[in-house]
């Protein structure tokens, strides 16, 4: 019953022939290798996506637009401005830009290759997609990706870490307050953030100059160390808190 529950639900977001496509991916493509992007269509996003052959892209895919990962979002009203930190190749931004027609969505991504297709898949959006080759961390500095996440399979796992050699040579890495006074706004609608641990240490420094001015935070954590700095953050009362699926959703009561 539930796996006959789950073919409804694809069928229903993802539509007939993505669904065929998406179920020939995942039992055939580790055999076949194929190369080069592919595309899927989801009646959850506006335009088509691309994703990489036997990369995690389709695993992803799965998530947003047959599990719906970010449905706890849907009822949200008036959302303008969402900043995703960590939007990996733009699936989440995506189905963010589609649901809130006139949102817009500043996208961060620190790893090259996720941030070259995630700019491929926003350009559709024009200007109501700002896309930033960045990291997020507690303040601006530079850090480079983990090489222990850095193998095939792992595209939506990478993780960034201070940088052991030359600081030049780095990454760039913002704080959250920066991205909003570069925004030029005074709210934030969504604060999406699924950035692979370092969420403990953009929630461990200086909350003050940005946390009041997000109106709702969906945000996975990973592990009990990010748990515990998280919530010892957030938990002013001013946030309504959930659970939804892997993700905490803090609503701004």
């Amino acid at each position: 019953m539930m796996k006959l529950n789950w073919f409804r639900r694809a069928l229903g977001n993802l539509g007939f022939g993505s669904l065929v496509f998406l179920q020939l991916q995942r039992l055939y493509g580790r055999v076949f290798r194929p190369k080069g992007l592919r595309k899927l269509t989801s009646a959850c996003a506006q335009f088509p996506l691309f994703f990489r052959a036997n990369t995690s892209d389709l695993s992803v895919f799965q998530q947003i637009f047959v599990n719906r990962e970010y449905r706890c979002l849907d009822e949200l009203d008036g959302v303008e401005l969402i900043i995703d930190c960590g939007a990996n190749v733009g699936f989440s931004s995506a189905y963010l830009l589609s649901r809130f027609p006139d949102s817009s969505v500043i996208a961060l991504e620190p790893d090259l290759q996720n941030y070259e297709l995630l700019c491929r898949n926003l350009a559709p959006y024009g200007d109501r997609a700002r896309v930033w080759n960045v990291a997020v961390w507690s303040h601006r500095t530079k850090l480079e990706i983990d090489e222990d996440t850095a193998r095939d399979g792992a595209e939506w796992g990478r993780r960034v870490k201070p940088p052991g050699g030359d600081e030049s040579l780095g990454i760039d890495a913002v704080d959250i307050n920066w991205v909003i006074e570069q925004a030029g706004v005074e709210r934030v609608s969504i604060l999406k953030m699924d950035i692979e641990g370092s969420e403990k240490a953009v929630f461990a420094g200086d909350t003050s100059g940005w946390l009041d001015k997000v109106d709702a935070m969906v945000v996975e954590l990973h592990g009990e160390d990010c748990e515990k700095v998280f919530y010892e953050s957030v938990m002013s009362g001013q946030f309504e808190i959930s659970e939804c699926d892997e993700l905490t959703v803090c609503i701004r009561r």
